[in-house]
């Protein structure tokens, strides 16, 4: 194809939707607000799985699947061609006093999940810092993290090695431009950027762009504040999450512990009540970090969207027009999936997934 493709946004996903349509098209053009890769891609926390995923509904577990299964290579292929590691780390994750244990090993049972209980005693020995208290664990092998700062800036450097992909930052887009009825690109603080097709994967901001077509897309920002710790590389050999909070361990000895849910628009101000409750929840978890200094804390702004199924394909009645957006929480978990089968869409591929769960027809006001 020889079209001219234009993304709006830059996080994770414009990324990668660009990454992966450059193969199959003319020419893609990328737009972000600001820097690319530094909203919620940059502000997440990077685990390669639904937090708690048998409470998601099948759309999102298919997305998911497909993505565990391909983060390894996708890492690898980023590395081997760009330099930067997306540090793809697997150290499976263990699940403390859930109430909904035995849901959550029917869902493992029922989708061939490697989930399982495990006898507290064993989740002590395999974490031996691991705070006093806990009475059950659940625990899933092969559960990665990857380094999302990372992954975007080796995305971005992929993308300026692509001879037909241009990366426009700070290029604000105020709306479309509309012709008998189809999308033929965007309207810029510059000007018009003519499109054969224009993709929406602005996340927390999508909804606004659509609003200016009359369309309504429940997509809200939704807050998430996170702290960072520093300790030693082997200090945490597995990410752990109990009561709604999280600890990640990256390769360096980074410990990531989020994560708040606020909904505050688009303020991304961090606050000293969240900064607070981070930090019990992370002595709570792992007593042995009064000892470790907080070297950041940030906030950044998920794009909400209703049961966390994001919109993948053709805006009904606006040829031209498509979606990619709205993942919530679980952007860089879906990603590859999601983009992947984004592209079988628009170039008419055979689709990786059924689409249809997916689909903004019917699903917008």
């Amino acid at each position: 194809m020889s079209k001219q493709v234009v993304v709006v946004g830059g996080g994770v996903i414009g990324l990668l939707t660009a990454f992966n349509l450059a193969a199959h098209v003319g020419q893609v053009v990328v737009c972000d607000q600001g820097e690319v890769g530094r909203e919620s891609s940059w502000a997440g926390g990077g685990i390669v799985s639904p937090l708690y995923p048998w409470r998601y509904s099948p759309a999102v577990t298919a997305l998911a699947h497909w993505s565990q299964d391909f983060y390894p290579q996708l890492g690898e292929h980023l590395f081997a061609s760009t330099g930067i590691d997306p540090e793809v780390h697997t150290t499976g994750l263990y699940w403390l006093d859930l109430d909904d244990e035995a849901e959550a090993l029917a869902w493992a049972a029922r989708e061939g999940r490697p989930l399982s209980a495990v006898d507290i005693s064993a989740a002590y020995d395999a974490v031996p810092i691991l705070g006093p208290g806990f009475k059950h664990a659940i625990y899933m092998a092969g559960v990665a993290n990857v380094r999302n700062p990372r992954l975007v800036k080796s995305l971005k450097a992929a993308l300026l090695a692509l001879p037909n992909v241009t990366l426009r930052e700070h290029c604000q887009i105020t709306g479309f431009v509309q012709d008998a009825g189809r999308v033929t690109g965007v309207q810029t603080a510059d000007g018009v950027l003519q499109a054969d097709d224009v993709v929406l994967s602005a996340g927390a901001w999508s909804g606004d762009l659509l609003r200016t077509l009359g369309l309504e897309l429940p997509v809200a920002p939704v807050k998430g504040q996170m702290i960072l710790f520093k300790c030693a590389e082997d200090f945490l050999p597995s990410m752990v999450l109990a009561k709604g909070r999280y600890a990640i361990p990256r390769r360096d000895g980074h410990i990531l512990v989020g994560s708040t849910l606020e909904h505050a628009g688009y303020d991304k101000t961090p606050t000293e009540d969240a900064l607070a409750s981070l930090k019990a929840s992370a002595l709570e978890l792992l007593p042995q970090l009064k000892d470790a200094a907080v070297v950041g804390h940030w906030a950044g702004l998920r794009p909400g969207s209703p049961e966390g199924i994001p919109y993948i394909g053709p805006v009904p009645g606006h040829d031209g027009l498509w979606l990619n957006c709205g993942h919530y929480r679980n952007g860089l978990v879906l990603a590859p999936a999601s983009c992947q089968l984004f592209t079988d869409l628009l170039t008419g591929g055979a689709p990786i997934i059924d689409p249809a769960p997916y689909a903004p027809a019917g699903r917008l006001g």
